[in-house]
């Protein structure tokens, strides 16, 4: 495919009503010619023609991973033998006729979601090696439904990085240029979606977990509504959710991932949404834009320049555009950094010496920041918190999306914990995600464009509370608007 730069991409479709129901991955001449790098929607259209199966498919996707993982390092316990097992057994019910609905797509789950016989370090040296006694519920929720697990995906240390840095994984790179690194925490997660290791892939977040790593690894990731998918162990502001190349592919993974599950008792009810109706009428939506975090790394010129373009494609369809002020303040960042701080401190500080030495020197010395925390700074830190989702409810109320950065800045040297690279100013990078977390609000990152450097741009997406099915339908009108992409990075 031809490189195309952002304005390049904005290219005005002549449809208010944009379908998404024929937006997979495709090459020219249609679907993509290596199997590792169809879609999940042209992977089952190929299953029930016979022009393929999940074993060819695996094969193929195990071939992509066997040349790229060197450089990549995104999985954690890869188990290419009882893929292929599981893809057989998939195979069969197809031929029986007996498929499941996701039957036979490969994909990865981010390590600290347990699956069953494999251990759970959470990205550090420091934790026993301990077989997970049964799949958390995301990861039951594929099983069930056929999917084909490849391996984990790397973390950071305790999943509190925007990297690939970890003291237990080896260092996670970038796809798209290996001397970057793919952001985090669901770091392997962002590579291996953008490298073609199968379709599906889950990450996790609480502050921008899967947004930023799809933001600087090009791809489509849906942090959902807090408890719109069970997961265990629940914690305030923890999501898990997609990251797949495609809108698409990431609603045939929502119908699954957001069946019950009893384990997580903050979860939502359950309903039954319309996850692949991909349509919407852009014309006379009203949607805001947030510029500017209010916090934090200013706004690099190339992404303003990029989202700025991508607002006035929305505006051109017939979006109603208006300012969203900023709101995220110094105090609610650095309130929010102190309980992260303490509780962090929980964990490491109950380790013993040894153990504790082995966790990574930057997230050791950010979380000793909160050893000396009182009562009261914590609780005041968690109420900012509080202060947090209450600004973010009321700045967004009036829209009926919020468009913005994912991040003020593109993917950064792989080796750096952070664009700053200081345990003293950790969370300087996040202030256009974290606030959205905080108010339980759905929210997207995809594609917007790429730097002249060739580095992806991630437009963050904001739906009001519960609209996880409208963020899915703007991020596919997007999709469809932006036009032809650059091609996927191949090694």
């Amino acid at each position: 495919m031809a490189q195309h730069g952002c304005r390049e991409n904005l290219r005005r479709q002549g449809e208010l009503k944009v379908s998404a129901q024929s937006s997979s991955y495709r090459s020219n001449q249609g679907v993509a010619s290596d199997l590792a790098d169809w879609s999940g929607s042209d992977l089952l259209e190929g299953y029930a023609r016979k022009k393929t199966s999940p074993v060819e498919v695996t094969k193929a996707v195990i071939a992509r991973i066997e040349a790229c993982e060197s450089q990549l390092q995104a999985l954690y316990a890869f188990d290419p033998e009882a893929a292929l097992k599981a893809a057989k057994a998939s195979e069969q019910r197809w031929m029986r006729g007996e498929m499941l609905p996701l039957d036979g797509i490969p994909a990865t789950i981010k390590e600290n979601i347990a699956t069953k016989g494999t251990p759970v370090p959470l990205g550090t040296a420091a934790r026993p090696l301990i077989p997970a006694t049964e799949d958390a519920p995301p990861a039951a929720r594929l099983r069930e439904d056929g999917v084909v697990i490849l391996a984990k995906t790397t973390m950071p240390d305790y999943g509190m990085l925007s990297s690939g840095l970890s003291s237990f994984h080896p260092l996670s790179r970038n796809p798209w240029d290996v001397s970057k690194n793919p952001g985090g925490s669901s770091a392997g997660a962002g590579a291996a979606a953008a490298a073609g290791y199968g379709p599906f892939h889950i990450g996790t977040d609480i502050g921008g977990s899967i947004r930023l790593p799809a933001g600087w690894c090009g791809v489509f990731g849906l942090k959902p509504s807090f408890g719109r998918i069970p997961i265990d162990p629940a914690y305030y502001g923890r999501v898990a959710g997609p990251m797949t190349r495609t809108v698409r592919d990431a609603a045939l993974m929502m119908r699954s991932l957001t069946r019950p599950d009893m384990r997580d008792a903050m979860s939502l009810p359950f309903q039954d949404l319309p996850w692949l109706d991909l349509d919407i009428d852009i014309k006379r939506l009203k949607v805001g834009v947030m510029m500017e975090a209010g916090i934090g790394i200013a706004l690099d010129p190339e992404v303003r320049a990029c989202i700025e373009a991508t607002v006035k494609a929305f505006a051109e369809a017939g979006a109603i555009i208006e300012e969203v002020p900023a709101f995220v303040t110094r105090e609610m960042l650095d309130g929010l950094d102190d309980f992260w701080r303490q509780r962090a401190w929980m964990d490491i500080g109950a380790l013993n010496e040894e153990n504790r030495a082995l966790v990574l020197p930057y997230i050791r010395e950010w979380a000793e920041g909160g050893m000396s925390l009182t009562g009261a700074e914590v609780y005041a830190g968690m109420n900012q918190m509080m202060v947090m989702r209450n600004a973010a409810i009321a700045a967004t109320k009036d829209f009926d999306f919020v468009l913005s950065p994912v991040s003020p800045v593109v993917a950064y040297e792989a080796e750096l914990a952070s664009p700053i690279h200081d345990p003293d100013e950790p969370f300087e990078h996040i202030g256009y995600t974290v606030a959205f977390n905080m108010s339980d609000q759905p929210a997207a990152s995809v594609n917007a464009g790429f730097t002249k450097a060739g580095l992806p741009i991630g437009l963050q997406i904001i739906g009001r509370r519960y609209d996880d099915v409208g963020v899915m339908r703007m991020s596919a009108a997007w999709e469809a608007m932006r036009g032809e992409q650059k091609a996927w990075p191949k090694f």
